[in-house]
């Protein structure tokens, strides 16, 4: 790091001492004004959050870190950068808005820079230094924001799979899951981890996969329904599979998928007939694709 570099970051360090408050109250006054920037935080949240962030900068910049590197290296103020942009991602921000709103404090620490000199050669210097600074703050929260919303969407993907693929406790010992709509890997394996815990949970003897509302049973299909029927058996359970209907049961035929060794009902109600049945010790019916 050159003399003259030193010298401006000394500088920018003693600005931030002298006006922190000053830098925090403008950059919060900044966000304000344009509303979306703080998408909806109360002022006092937003300044709370400018607080941590100018404190975790000055402290960053009284490192011997690069300034290329104080964002990324500093754990403090790598954390700040991060909460911020992780905190908006949760509230729905854009990761423009999110963006932007970093940015907006290179213009409240500009502001504080100019209260301290006058000279172009220093402004335009300590412009470089803020804009290098910031801009690989701009970066973290950016991408922060993107990792972020990304796993919202898994967690919220993932508890609608588990709300639409609800298991039902239909009588004693005896569950049932109806599905609806298609099922894929991801859907399969929810489907599987919750029939197995309410298997355990109820010391259930029979479950029911209910396919009425499957629009379409194909090989992906019929290979998941035929895993979540092992591992069911694997739990000292029998399995029936409910709802083939005959335009179903000709595509199975037509397909070749062997289900001969699964127990298999046209409706719900046959289906529940038979658990009955076996829950009662009279053992299931032979194994057939079409209901009798």
């Amino acid at each position: 790091m050159s003399s003259s570099t030193a010298d401006v970051r000394q500088r920018l360090t003693k600005v931030l001492q002298e006006r922190a408050e000053a830098v925090a109250d403008c950059w919060v006054r900044l966000q304000l004004d344009q509303a979306e920037l703080g998408n909806g935080m109360g002022e006092g949240e937003l300044r709370e959050e400018a607080d941590r962030l100018v404190s975790a900068l000055l402290a960053g910049l009284g490192t011997s870190l690069p300034v290329k590197q104080v964002v990324s290296a500093h754990a403090d103020l790598n954390r700040a950068v991060t909460e911020m942009s992780l905190r908006r991602a949760r509230a729905g921000a854009t990761p423009t808005a999110t963006f932007l709103a970093v940015l907006a404090l290179k213009e409240a620490l500009l502001e504080a820079v100019q209260h301290h000199t006058e000279d172009a050669g220093d402004l335009f210097a300590a412009a470089l230094l803020v804009n290098e600074l910031l801009d690989a703050a701009g970066a973290l929260s950016f991408a922060t924001y993107v990792e972020g919303r990304e796993e919202i969407i898994r967690r919220q993907s993932r508890q609608l799979l588990e709300v639409s693929t609800p298991v039902v406790r239909l009588w004693h010992q005896i569950l049932a899951v109806p599905l609806i709509g298609t099922l894929d890997t991801a859907r399969a394996q929810v489907v599987m981890e919750n029939l197995l815990q309410a298997i355990s949970e109820h010391e259930a003897q029979v479950a029911i996969i209910d396919i009425t509302a499957v629009p379409t049973v194909d090989t992906a299909v019929a290979e998941h329904l035929m895993h979540t029927v092992h591992a069911v058996r694997l739990m000292g359970a029998d399995c029936v599979i409910s709802g083939i209907r005959p335009s179903i049961a000709q595509t199975i035929a037509q397909l070749g998928i062997d289900l001969s060794g699964i127990l298999t009902r046209a409706t719900l109600s046959d289906a529940l007939s038979e658990a009955v049945k076996i829950t009662a010790g009279a053992g299931p019916g032979p194994h057939s694709l079409v209901s009798r």
